[in-house]
């Protein structure tokens, strides 16, 4: 875990550890990623596929937990290939992971090639228009960087149908093609005796068989726990990486990978019988003493987390022990019950945990009406961010609005080189 020098005033009278302090206490919010837990994830991820490739799938700003610091960590740590949804994403991967091979889920678009080419990334072709216009950026470049085909098998969302599938053997049996794999995408994954898992199997199985000599991929992070059969040559796994559950139905074997905490900024004591929060929806049954916290609806914590007099919201870890939501989740602020805690325990500047130590993705997802993706992408801006592990030195990431501020009042940086030409 590192913090960036030019945050931290740096004295001889501090350590490091008590200068990153400092820095910290500017902040509302502190999400911690383990770029470590990241790692162990994906290996484990990888021993259950063996002799499948383990890939990444790192969209989405790699589920909230950072793009650029987890395809570097996991490109160290051996993984090979990474997904993404957008070009912009691939460049951010290709910034960290030089000479991974990084798929773009989200299709190819007309005119779009020489993007693909300049940080020799992959479409994702799920379109027989995009494979044709595909072919001619190929045919009239020379480039020869490779795509995948996407075969929709029962999402119906992206992909060729089956039938364009089996129209385009021909062309992929007479060779030089540059595709590099065919893929589809699990409906039911987490449903471990759900039907559809059996019928897309088969589905795929049998198309895939026929694109001679190219590598196929069907699971994603649940899909892997489904059995070799589901596995192929190569896995996809997303939010399994960042500690969400693949498995709902047992027990959870991720390592939980985020932790976020958040500040007091007053304590305050409340009177039996009055209202908390906007509309009064939350009524105190005995004098009350409550935290407000620095984090709302705005930082990523969803307003269906409140509470009223009617229903118990979330919890958060003050002191050591769990303590309900007061009322509405506001855009910036929550208010926490800390009645029972001991005097003095919670104090204005102190951090609670809203997610770590016991506190899941998956439990907060509950709270929030929603699944663990949803809460890992939505995490806010806000945050300072610290990484740790991943056998690298990351610094602590500003909130955009600081980001905004430090580089109006500094000179313009160096540019970067140019890319490399496209091929003649």
């Amino acid at each position: 875990m590192a913090s960036d020098p030019k945050m931290i005033p740096q004295t001889g009278l501090l350590s490091a550890e008590a200068n990153q302090a400092a820095a910290l206490a500017a902040y509302g919010g502190v999400l911690t990623v383990d770029l470590d837990a990241i790692i162990a994830n994906w290996r484990k991820l990888e021993k259950t596929a063996v002799p499948a490739e383990c890939s990444a799938v790192i969209k989405a700003n790699a589920y909230g937990c950072g793009t650029e610091q987890v395809a570097r960590a996991l490109n160290k740590a051996g993984c090979k290939t990474f997904f993404v949804a957008t070009i912009e994403e691939a460049r951010s991967a290709r910034a960290a992971a030089p000479e991974a091979a990084i798929y773009v889920l989200g299709g190819y678009f007309q005119n779009t090639g020489e993007h693909y080419a300049k940080i020799n990334c992959r479409p994702v072709i799920g379109d027989l228009n995009e494979l044709a216009e595909w072919d001619v950026f190929c045919r009239r470049t020379g480039w020869s960087g490779g795509a995948a085909i996407h075969i929709d098998t029962g999402m119906n969302r992206l992909g060729l149908t089956l039938a364009e599938a089996q129209a385009i053997i021909p062309r992929i049996n007479a060779g030089d093609h540059g595709i590099t794999l065919v893929m589809s995408h699990l409906v039911s994954a987490e449903q471990l005796n759900s039907p559809v898992n059996a019928k897309q199997l088969a589905a795929f199985r049998g198309i895939a068989s026929e694109f001679s000599g190219v590598p196929a991929a069907l699971a994603n992070s649940s899909g892997i726990f489904l059995g070799a059969p589901f596995q192929f040559d190569l896995v996809r796994p997303g939010a399994a990486l960042y500690g969400v559950n693949p498995t709902p139905e047992a027990d959870n074997p991720m390592q939980p990978v985020v932790d976020l905490k958040a500040r007091i900024v007053q304590t305050r004591n409340v009177e039996r019988g009055e209202g908390v929060g906007y509309g009064g929806t939350w009524t105190a049954r005995r004098p009350t003493k409550l935290a407000i916290i620095a984090v709302g609806y705005a930082d990523g914590y969803f307003r269906a987390a409140s509470s009223n007099d009617g229903t118990r919201g979330a919890e958060v870890i003050v002191a050591g022990r769990r303590c309900p939501v007061a009322g509405r989740v506001s855009m910036d602020l929550i208010a926490i019950d800390i009645t029972d805690l001991p005097p003095n325990a919670a104090r204005r500047g102190h951090l609670v945990t809203l997610l770590g130590d016991g506190i899941t993705v998956d439990e907060l997802a509950h709270h929030f009406g929603t699944i663990g993706y949803e809460v890992l992408t939505s995490l806010g801006r806000r945050y300072a961010r610290i990484y740790k592990g991943g056998n690298v030195v990351e610094p602590l990431e500003r909130p955009v609005a600081v980001q905004a501020a430090e580089q109006s009042s500094s000179p313009p940086a160096e540019q970067p080189a140019s890319p490399p030409p496209l091929p003649s």
